[in-house]
């Protein structure tokens, strides 16, 4: 069986920027431990798959290398570029259908317009373990899908580096930790990291889903829907994000960097 499949580095306009991930059309679903093991051997933070609907639309899933998770950005811009360059180039939006509901993309210009869910994290307290697992004392704690970590300047956020063990035994799906933007990084509203050990990624390049969280909170505390926002990663990345009532709009860029086929 031949499968095709496609390395997009997503949230950058240059190859080797930004996050890879692996996008894999298929004409029906594998099984489920197939496609974990497909994830496992690409061993990126993400591996795609997508099914054509009859009306047009795409059913979608993630995994990373060792689970299936609800909701992916990074993937999702990727299987729409997949879309618009390499299976229907006169097309310029798709609707993709997963767990977290209907995503929608878009192009715009040479940049994609990506539409997610926006969550308001609440606040919580912040623990010793949460301390010990970033390395620092936070600012403030707060609680969405992950942990969110406020540190007061981008350079603290550039430095820092997370005891993953600790991380991973947290009580939450990933910790992402944010600051606003400052130093070298004056130019963006606000600057993050992502670590999600717990679900076989220990640092993501850029991660689409954590803005779900980070747009809404930014927005408040800075007065303002529309945000620049950098991920201060190894790789890094860039993104502009706006708060539309309960969804976030994310517009990044995408570069395809590789074709082949999964021969299984």
């Amino acid at each position: 069986m031949k499968i095709p499949c496609f390395h997009v580095d997503a949230f950058s306009d240059r190859p080797f920027g930004g996050n890879p991930a692996a996008v894999c059309p298929l004409e029906q679903w594998l099984p489920d431990p197939l496609m974990q093991s497909i994830a496992a051997e690409n061993a990126l933070s993400e591996t795609a798959f997508f099914v054509r609907r009859a009306d047009g639309d795409f059913d979608l899933r993630w995994f990373t290398p060792a689970v299936e998770v609800d909701l992916c950005g990074h993937a999702t811009l990727a299987s729409a570029l997949v879309v618009f360059a390499q299976l229907e180039p006169g097309r310029a939006a798709v609707r993709f259908h997963t767990r977290s509901g209907p995503l929608e993309v878009e192009r715009e210009g040479a940049l994609l317009a990506m539409d997610l869910p926006a969550w308001m994290p609440r606040e919580v307290a912040a623990s010793e373990e949460v301390a010990l697992a970033i390395g620092c004392r936070p600012q403030e704690v707060l609680l969405g899908r992950d942990l969110v970590v406020v540190v007061a300047t981008a350079e603290e956020v550039r430095a820092l580096a997370p005891d993953l063990a600790r991380v991973a035994a947290l009580d939450a799906f990933a910790v992402c930790i944010t600051a606003p933007g400052s130093g070298p990084d004056a130019d963006v509203d606000f600057v993050s990291r992502f670590f999600a050990p717990a679900k076989g990624v220990p640092e993501d390049p850029v991660t689409g889903s954590a803005h779900c969280q980070l747009v809404p909170y930014w927005a408040r505390r800075l007065g303002k829907t529309r945000l620049r926002a950098r991920q201060v990663s190894r790789r890094g990345g860039e993104l502009e994000g706006e708060l539309r009532g309960d969804r976030v709009r994310l517009l990044a860029a995408a570069c395809l960097v590789k074709t082949g086929s999964l021969l299984l």
